[in-house]
């Protein structure tokens, strides 16, 4: 679990989202900091038996830095006020699906899959799909899966408005070839990170992922 600590120093950080209070508070960074990897950590302990694939992980795969990419964003706050991290066997420099916790006040939430593919990766996850229809048809209505998540996050955003090209458009998956991400996601509120059981509860849901995230990552293994 985090500290409630932890969680203030998040809170006090979006208040006051700049380099002089962030100067200030390093050592209440440095707390906070070693609180999140040894959350990393204790996802890593549980997950690791769950899923085989994420055995070589250690906490540094996992993290994120505080610091943000404002170079091309209209928002220069230069922190993140937020706490993610990921899970996936895939090497550096490598994308592959995987598992994601996210903690931020109000918008708390744990994820897997695929998001926003490279162009060549996004056609290899739609081929598979195209072509496998049944398997995933499958994995999605595995009664783990659909208890926690139901099916793949949609939005105007995230899905094309008219079908791929060279797919039909009556194609039994068309609403899942559609997609530009293939992702699927669970709200939290933020006062269960502080809870003993908050790793362990989560882990529980996330795994139910597994299955998706090996589908996704067959058809990224598959040599065209």
């Amino acid at each position: 679990m985090l500290t409630k600590e932890s969680l203030q120093f998040l809170d006090d950080l979006k208040k006051n989202n700049n380099r002089e209070w962030f100067q200030e508070n390093k050592k209440r960074y440095e707390v906070f900091k070693k609180d999140y990897h040894q959350l990393v950590s204790a996802f890593l302990d549980v997950m690791k038996p769950l899923d085989p694939s994420l055995d070589l992980l250690e906490v540094k795969n996992c993290t994120f830095r505080i610091n943000r990419d404002i170079r091309f964003s209209k928002d220069k706050s230069p922190y993140k006020a937020h706490l993610g991290i990921w899970m996936s066997g895939g090497t550096k420099g490598l994308n592959r699906a995987g598992y994601y916790v996210h903690i931020e006040k109000g918008a708390s939430f744990i994820a897997g899959g695929f998001y926003s593919p490279e162009s060549e990766d996004l056609k290899k996850v739609r081929k598979e799909i195209a072509f496998f229809y049944d398997d995933l048809e499958e994995i999605l209505n595995n009664k783990d899966f659909k208890k926690e998540f139901r099916s793949f996050d949609t939005n105007e955003n995230n899905s094309l408005k008219s079908m791929p090209r060279g797919y039909e458009k009556d194609h039994p998956a068309a609403e899942f070839l559609k997609l530009k991400s293939f992702t699927a996601s669970q709200p939290y509120d933020i006062s269960e990170v502080t809870q003993k059981d908050f790793v362990s509860k989560m882990s529980k849901k996330l795994i139910a992922l597994k299955p998706l995230n090996e589908f996704i990552n067959r058809a990224l293994d598959t040599e065209e």
